[in-house]
């Protein structure tokens, strides 16, 4: 037990043989399951009845409903459901639409596509977005620490991109159809960003007010890092994207979506209709043990809470950037109540800067294994739940949020020595 125990502090037995081979099989198993999707599809649908991209199927109706000069009907249950079945047949199941009328734009431009098209350019073309980020955070010049277990930087290595494809949320984002890849690649891009081009780092940040769960920790560290160019690009950003939807869609549409908000927060988070084992969070976690809508949301507060106090102290310190940019990711996943297991596509980005910080800099214990276990756990965070109510997912992203601050008190040293950083103004 204990060579065990010493095997998982070490992470020797993460050899890079075995980091490929397994990488390669979840590749190749997830390429055979989206071939044997596709093969077994009859038009549109699925071999279950369901949409091709299921969660997509919501965003196309919402984009044709918006060319048909009804941009206040995806946010009317009856109406986008009458839409997706006279798309997708009068069998098939409802998926909503809840974004805000940011969304709408994107749906919009991909609703003069057939179907089929329009879901192969979104997930085509936010997949390369997605691997455009990870290979920017992995050539990102790392200072080599004093450790003496230094590996060679990933960013002449072709096995970050086995690592990135084989990522399983990869595929959980593409059967959705989901917008993962969006996401993780708009705020990696932002981080990569954030020091040497703030106002394209601020331009990135407003640009993800699509996902409005996911602002919570942003401006808090830039407010307390005082990246002002950087607050006010984005804030330049979401008004703009603001005025045009106004424009656009008039508005209405925002008043519908307001108005719809109260059904999401009721019955897709509150009752749990998406389903439990889905929503990777604190708060869902509460509600699978049979907790009460208040009691999650008072677990859920304190953790964000506590999240964002470990965040103004890592940020406002002087730890290694990685540190503070995988922190941010992983802080923003536990913060919100409403995150579905293909939103960890935001743990690849993390993964990405703490492994190259790694083998720049040298691994500390255990971070070898939770790494590797990030990187797998997307491939069972939807079944092990269902199966055994233990949201696995949840208290990965807990520990490994824990062993960041834990290596970022290290390079502190003793935190009554611990001093501010003096971040310029720019």
């Amino acid at each position: 037990m204990a060579s065990f125990i010493e095997h998982l502090r070490c992470g020797a037995w993460l050899t890079r043989e075995r980091i490929r081979l397994v990488a390669l099989a979840v590749l190749a198993a997830s390429l055979i399951a989206v071939g044997y999707i596709v093969g077994m599809a009859q038009g549109l649908n699925d071999a279950w009845g369901r949409p091709l991209g299921t969660d997509f199927s919501s965003f196309y109706a919402a984009g044709t409903l918006v060319r048909d000069g009804l941009p206040t009907a995806p946010y009317d249950i009856a109406a986008e459901y009458a839409r997706e079945k006279a798309i997708f047949g009068a069998a098939t199941q409802f998926f909503s639409f809840q974004y805000p009328p940011f969304f709408l734009l994107l749906a919009a431009a991909l609703a003069p596509m057939p179907y089929l098209l329009a879901f192969t350019v979104w997930q085509g073309f936010t997949l390369v977005l997605y691997l455009w980020a990870m290979r920017s955070i992995l050539s990102i010049p790392s200072s080599p620490g004093p450790h003496d277990d230094r590996e060679r930087s990933p960013a002449g290595d072709n096995l970050w991109l086995l690592l990135a494809l084989a990522y399983p949320a990869v595929f959980v984002n593409l059967c959705h159809g989901q917008n993962g890849f969006l996401t993780a690649s708009l705020f990696g891009l932002a981080l990569v960003s954030l020091d040497r081009r703030p106002l394209i780092a601020g331009l990135l940040f407003g640009l993800l007010a699509y996902k409005p769960q996911f602002g919570l920790m942003i401006p808090l560290v830039l407010l307390a890092t005082g990246r002002w160019r950087v607050i006010a690009a984005a804030a330049a950003t979401i008004a703009a994207l603001a005025l045009a939807t106004v424009l656009a869609f008039g508005t209405a549409a925002w008043q519908a979506f307001f108005t719809s908000m109260p059904f999401t927060r009721s019955v897709m988070l509150e009752q749990g209709a998406v389903g439990w084992f889905k929503i990777q969070s604190v708060f869902s976690w509460a509600r699978m043990w049979g907790g009460p809508v208040d009691l999650a949301y008072i677990v859920q507060g304190a953790t964000a809470v506590a999240v964002a106090a470990a965040l103004v102290w890592l940020w406002r310190g002087k730890a290694h950037y990685p540190i503070k940019a995988a922190a941010i990711l992983i802080g923003t996943l536990l913060a919100t109540p409403h995150s579905i297991d293909y939103d960890l596509m935001l743990l690849a980005p993390a993964i990405a800067y703490l492994a190259a910080d790694g083998l720049a800099r040298g691994f500390g214990p255990y971070d070898k294994t939770v790494l590797a276990a990030l990187w797998i756990v997307p491939l069972v965070a939807r079944t092990v739940p269902l199966a055994s109510h233990i949201p696995l997912a949840v208290p990965l992203m807990l520990l490994a949020f824990a062993l960041l601050l834990r290596r970022a008190m290290q390079e502190v040293g003793d935190l009554s020595r611990w001093r501010f950083a003096v971040h310029s103004l720019k």
